[in-house]
């Protein structure tokens, strides 16, 4: 699925089942509380900390899907198309970024 077409079918979904977009500061809110939900089982399962036993059923792969729909819904309130904006951000970071991990003697 492209990019494009992922924000078309969450938006089709948010106007099936959602009836409206939350305010962009709700979703703001929400994208925030999953993110935090990745990094708790991220901090759990590949950090130090010890994973609760009520945490052991979580599923990274959904926790990150909550994200990305999040992200998209954002996204589509604000105008942004989210293909063209990771195509540009790629070629910024390609311009500026060109050399500077190959010389950065901590990754060698």
């Amino acid at each position: 699925m492209k990019i494009s077409e992922a924000q078309q079918t969450v938006d089709q979904w948010i106007k099936e089942f959602g009836i409206r977009y939350f305010n962009e500061l709700t979703n703001t809110a929400i994208l925030m509380e999953e993110v935090g939900e990745v990094a708790r089982i991220m901090a759990r399962r590949y950090g130090e900390q010890s994973e609760k036993e009520s945490d052991k059923n979580k599923s990274l792969e959904d926790e990150m899907a909550d994200v990305l729909f999040v992200l998209i819904c954002l996204a589509n309130q604000t105008g942004i198309d989210l293909e063209t904006a990771l195509k540009n951000n790629l070629q910024k970071k390609s311009l500026r970024d060109k050399d500077r991990h190959h010389n950065n003697q901590k990754l060698k």
